[in-house]
């Protein structure tokens, strides 16, 4: 490989940075907002964030896609309007540090999400993450009691939905990460907007609407589209793997910014939740596969073993992106469930 993995690895950690750091902050604006208009102030500040970036790249062809369509569609509903909303009634239930961390789950419900309906493979050391994810999120409900796993629950329906979001995100094809954050986000927040508006009342004017879409920017808006980057060169496991310390960030802000107690099952918690990322990260799956022929867009270069079209005077190791075709080929390599890696097993 001639590029460094830094620039997609980076990606993704400073998504993960950005979307940790927005989860005390949200629990803080819970003050002035309630659910429902405070997701949908965090999701068109994320589309005013990135519509400057939306207006070249992808597929015209691609996009025009039923199914193309129908998968973006899906992925705004559970991951734009459902999820939002969930983490927000669940941060109202508990502390701020506690549903940072619960956030982990995530990992774990896009990992069984993709072996049931979407063809990934799932190894012993994976299978071991995931218990060692779900023992630390039980660990952090038991000091609250009822309260605690009511906030447990709402956070893991939230992970639910963004692991639907995450699978269904991976298989999107014509639209580049920025458009892909911009039509989630103005959809999402339009949507949880106007519930808000029903349900809640007119959203304050003044700093707290301003801090909100700020928030929705960072946080969800370069959040959601650099992890997408990060996820065309790294694939969807590794890149979720990383993004999964945004946790970690959102605790460190919680203790320190808004100081918040360090509860005794948060310290415990920490270790059970690290050891299922390691295991998850050094999982390692090999073997022969075939490739079907396909036509999609994404970013690529013509030295990974799977893009083999030229482009005269172009080094193949030159990343770019544009709508490619696939001739079906049979070969034998490591491997993660990227665009080109979703096959049964």
């Amino acid at each position: 490989m001639h590029v460094s993995p830094a620039l997609p690895v980076a990606y993704c950690l400073l998504a993960a940075m950005l979307f940790g750091a927005s989860t005390p902050v949200s629990k803080a604006l819970l003050g002035s907002f309630g659910p429902f208009t405070l997701a949908g102030l965090l999701y068109l500040g994320a589309a005013l964030a990135v519509i400057p970036f939306s207006f070249r790249g992808g597929s015209a062809e691609l996009r025009r896609d039923g199914r193309q369509r129908r998968l973006l569609g899906s992925a705004v509903l559970f991951g734009g309007v459902a999820g939002p909303v969930f983490l927000l009634f669940g941060l109202r239930a508990s502390p701020a540090a506690s549903v940072s961390l619960w956030l982990n789950v995530e990992v774990v419900a896009t990992a069984l999400l993709a072996w049931s309906f979407f063809h990934e493979h799932l190894d012993r050391r994976t299978v071991i993450a995931a218990g060692s994810v779900l023992l630390g999120g039980l660990l952090l409900a038991a000091p609250a009691g009822v309260a605690g796993l009511r906030a447990g629950a709402w956070v893991a329906l939230a992970c639910m939905c963004w692991g639907l979001d995450n699978n269904l995100t991976a298989l999107v094809s014509g639209f580049t990460p920025p458009q892909t954050t911009a039509v989630k986000g103005l959809v999402a927040g339009t949507v949880n907007l106007a519930l808000g508006v029903l349900f809640e009342g007119s959203p304050p004017a003044g700093i707290a609407l301003l801090l909100a879409l700020l928030v929705g920017g960072l946080a969800y808006g370069f959040s959601i589209a650099l992890y997408i980057s990060g996820a065309q060169l790294l694939g969807a496991s590794r890149s979720q793997l990383l993004f999964s310390t945004s946790p970690f960030w959102g605790v460190v802000l919680a203790w320190t910014l808004f100081r918040e107690p360090v509860l005794p099952a948060q310290i415990a918690a920490a270790p059970l939740m690290t050891a299922g990322l390691y295991f998850m990260l050094t999982a390692r799956h090999e073997h022969e596969h075939t490739h079907v022929a396909m036509f999609h867009a994404h970013s690529h270069r013509h030295d990974d073993g799977h893009h083999n079209h030229v482009h005269p005077g172009l080094p193949a190791w030159v990343r770019h992106t544009h709508a490619h075709y696939h001739e079906p080929t049979t070969h034998t390599h490591p491997h993660v469930p990227d665009l080109h890696h979703r096959h049964e097993h």
